[in-house]
């Protein structure tokens, strides 16, 4: 068999309007523990709702599904989680800047109280402050356009 879904009689597929069976459910303790997650297909189904948007309308909408999938429930993110988040999902933009000094100063007060929650605004700010410090915006700024 090649691994495609008709050739494997064992897949199961569900709709995203559709509940899954009870076999597939957790408990309600394990569900209660665990955040909240939208489903894939209707994250893809709102940034395609911005079809006719501009480029930046969805590169807004892909920080805030972004966010909002590593958020926990109250939609807010630990500052070790930011940290991470940050380093992994944006590192084209901070990649080079670990010897600035307001690199530095926005990392280390990422690493002060690391308990304490960031909500989606705080967060913004943070990754539009690294992105403006960032040697890849001055890259992209000196870049010529072609058409």
């Amino acid at each position: 068999m090649c691994g495609c879904r008709t050739s494997v009689p064992s897949t199961k597929q569900y709709s995203v309007n559709q509940p899954a069976p009870d076999s597939t459910k957790k408990s309600p303790l394990a569900a209660a523990e665990m955040p909240r997650r939208t489903p894939i297909a209707k994250q893809l189904a709102s940034v395609k709702a911005l079809g006719k948007g501009s480029d930046l309308e969805k590169a807004f909408a892909t920080v805030a599904l972004v966010y909002n999938n590593a958020a926990d429930a109250e939609g807010k993110l630990s500052k070790t989680e930011t940290k991470s988040l940050l380093q992994t999902q944006f590192g084209g933009f901070i990649q080079g800047q670990e010897n600035k000094p307001k690199y530095q100063e926005i990392i280390s007060a990422l690493d002060e109280e690391s308990e304490n929650k960031i909500d989606f605004e705080d967060f913004m700010v943070l990754l539009v402050s690294l992105t403006l410090m960032s040697d890849l915006l001055q890259e992209i700024r000196n870049a010529k356009t072609t058409k």
